[in-house]
Parts: structure tokens; C-alpha cells; sequence
């Protein structure tokens, strides 16, 4: 880049490229080093470029997970590279993907031992960087359940971590002296908990589902109010990670039936419910119009041809679905295909990564370059506020 223009010029065409280059330009000058490193340039860093983040498992190499990242644009599914997965998560035994916000993905293993160390991992697989955050107050489980949000705030562009503990069965609820649900909040830029939205919950008798998606800064969840050991409230519970705050979407009666079987994700930045049908084998997609309750729009019907099995996992900057799916004639203990199903001519494109997958999209980010490589928060006890 020319020395004639102005710095101030520079640092702002640097906004705009790739993030390998920019880790490359830091080894050009000390100038250019200090200013892709400082914080505020990460803060104001947004790529363009949305890669799908693709974790599976084949049972050729005894079920150990491999990572590939696909470049989600015009080239797709052709630019595909594998991924190394830091120690951080392979410490994590059999790590699940909570969620992904802003480039960053967050995993935890949700089948640990209650003697083990729990932990979730914050990874930025654009710049190869890792850090672990301890999980503070884990109850008993044979009580509780552990679910996780995460997300990184609108306004700050820091990473959040949301830890709900809540009682498993709504029977245990008058046989322990505690409130149903516990809910903690990490914010990596002070490296510690808060413990103080317990009281904030719209409902005092939620069971939490692990199903969750982060838009536009805001954490969704599936849920259920079980007001009794027969009566079952179906809806959408809701965590603003800027102000904190918890509010409940209330789903149409149409989509409150068969409520297990269905998922939320996002679909270009927008909450969408899917329906699925098991005895017809496809996916009704639901967006929510604008945020409102009860809005919801039924898009189109995921139903592949020839398949006897199928899950959605992500859908594409274009709009796709990309789903797992079991062929007609692939026996029950075989391996899943993953695919990219059009919606237009039904067709279902196959990427040729077989085994069992989680895929999420993200864009690059900067995020975590300047943390250090590893490093573990823990020690981190919630401060409980008034």
C-alpha cells in the first residue's frame, strides 16, 4: 500500500480486506502491526466474507471430529479448507456447537462427568484463536439442567456467555429450597460472572431446551412453562445481550403442537421456526415477521425426494437450507450425507462430507486477537447484584 496515503486512509481500506491478509500485513511494519492488533480496530472490524463452519464425525477414523470451513458465496461449495481444532476444544471430549455470533463459535460438552472441570470454549477459527471459560455453581444433575446462550453485544462487540441452571422435572421444584431457574451471565472483556437475573425471568417454571440462536443481538430459546405435571405451554424465550433482559415470544397455537420435534435457526437475520412433519418427512419454515408474537409466515417446505431421514442444520447466505439427510436403501446404523436443498426445483445438492455433522455459518472476524492463544478464565465467581 502506497506511503502517499494518509494513514487515517489506510487503516480504512484495512477494514475492508480479508482476514488472512490483515494477519499477514502485521509482519509489513510496526505501524501496520499496532494498529490491526489494537483493540479498537478489532472492535470496528466487520468482514464481508460468511464461510459454513462444518464439525463432523467419520467412522473410518474412529468417530474423532474434523472441521472444514466452506466459502459461502457465488464459488460454493468448491472453496473448502480443513480446519485444526485447538487443544481447548479437543479437551472438551465430545463438544457440541452452542451457538455463533459475530465470527466467534461457542462449544461445550454437554455430556461431561459431574467430577469433571466444565467449560466452554470461545473460538475465532478466521485468526486460529481459542480461550476456555470455566463454568461457575454447576448443580446436581440429576436435578438440573445446563443449558447455554452466546452472543456478542450489538453495541460493545463483547462476547457474552448466558448459563441457565433449571430442574429437570417440574416434580423436584417443591422438594428443593431453590428457585427453579439460575440464570449467570460472562462477559469476556471483565472475565467474570453476574449472577442477577434470576428475579428478571418472565416465567418462574421454565424447562429450558439446548435448541438456541442469536439475531441482531438478541438469544432465542425454546422452551416450555410447565404449569403442572399435565399442562404444557409452548413458547420462545428471549435475551437481549445489550440490556440484559428476558421476554417471551408467544408462538400460534399451529405451531405449538408436536413442539420437541421442532428448531429454531436463522435465516438471512431473521428468526425462523421449523416444523417438522416426521410421518411425511419434511420441514415447514415459519419467519417471524419483525419480532412480533404470533407473526409468523410460512415461507416454504423443506421435502427432499428419495430420503428417509432428515434434519435442518443451517441455512445459507442465499437462502438454501443445508440439511443431513438418510438415503432411501443407507441402513439405519449408516452414515448421513450432508446436502444443500433448493426449494425452487426440490433438488438436493450433495456436498460430500459424510458422517454426523453440526454446521454453523459465520463471518470473519478479528475478535480474540488480542487475548491471549488458550488462555482460561476461571476463578471467575458470579458477583450477585442487587
Amino acid at each position: 500500500m502506497s506511503d502517499n496515503l494518509p494513514f487515517e486512509l489506510q487503516a480504512e481500506i484495512m477494514k475492508r480486506l480479508p482476514v488472512r491478509s490483515l494477519i499477514q500485513f502485521r509482519s509489513v511494519s510496526k505501524s501496520w502491526k499496532s494498529l490491526i492488533s489494537s483493540s479498537r480496530f478489532i472492535v470496528d472490524y466487520s468482514g464481508q466474507q460468511q464461510h459454513l463452519f462444518v464439525m463432523h464425525e467419520d467412522d473410518s477414523d474412529d468417530f474423532n471430529q474434523q472441521c472444514v470451513s466452506i466459502v459461502d458465496d457465488h464459488t460454493f461449495p468448491h472453496q473448502r479448507v480443513s480446519v485444526t481444532i485447538p487443544p481447548l476444544v479437543k479437551n472438551l471430549k465430545d463438544p457440541s456447537i452452542v451457538g455463533g455470533s459475530h465470527g466467534l463459535l461457542c462449544l461445550y460438552d454437554f455430556d461431561l462427568d459431574a467430577k469433571e472441570l466444565e467449560m466452554a470454549v470461545l473460538w475465532n477459527p478466521s485468526i486460529r484463536k481459542a480461550v476456555a471459560v470455566v463454568l461457575p455453581n454447576m448443580p446436581d444433575n440429576k436435578i438440573y439442567r445446563t443449558v447455554l446462550g452466546f452472543g456478542v453485544c450489538c453495541q460493545t462487540n463483547d462476547p457474552k456467555i448466558v448459563k441457565i441452571n433449571h430442574i429437570k422435572q417440574w416434580k423436584d421444584v417443591g422438594s428443593i429450597n431453590c428457585i427453579p431457574s439460575q440464570v449467570e451471565v460472562f462477559t469476556l472483556s471483565t472475565g467474570a460472572w453476574r449472577s442477577s437475573y434470576s428475579s428478571n425471568l418472565p416465567r418462574k417454571s421454565i424447562i429450558w431446551f439446548r435448541d438456541q440462536v442469536v439475531i441482531d443481538g438478541i438469544h432465542y430459546w425454546l422452551a416450555t412453562d410447565r404449569t403442572s405435571e399435565v399442562s404444557l405451554y409452548d413458547l420462545i424465550i428471549s435475551f437481549d445481550i445489550t440490556n440484559e433482559e428476558f421476554k417471551e415470544v408467544i408462538l400460534p397455537d399451529g405451531l405449538s403442537r408436536n413442539f420437541d420435534q421442532h428448531v429454531m435457526s436463522n435465516l438471512k437475520n431473521s428468526l425462523v421456526m421449523l416444523e417438522f412433519n416426521r410421518r411425511r418427512t419434511l420441514y415447514n419454515v415459519w419467519m417471524m415477521e419483525d419480532g412480533v408474537s404470533k407473526s409468523f409466515t410460512k415461507l416454504f417446505t423443506i421435502c427432499p425426494p428419495d430420503v428417509e431421514q432428515i434434519y435442518v442444520l443451517e441455512f445459507r447466505k442465499s437462502g438454501e437450507p443445508v440439511i443431513q439427510v438418510r438415503h432411501l436403501g443407507v441402513p439405519p446404523d449408516g452414515l448421513l450425507s450432508l446436502a444443500v436443498y433448493e426449494p425452487d426445483s426440490k433438488d438436493i445438492n450433495d456436498l460430500g462430507i459424510d458422517g454426523f455433522h453440526e454446521v454453523k455459518a459465520y463471518t470473519e472476524t478479528l475478535l480474540l486477537l488480542d487475548k491471549p492463544n488458550f488462555f482460561i478464565y476461571e476463578n471467575t465467581t458470579p458477583a450477585f447484584e442487587a
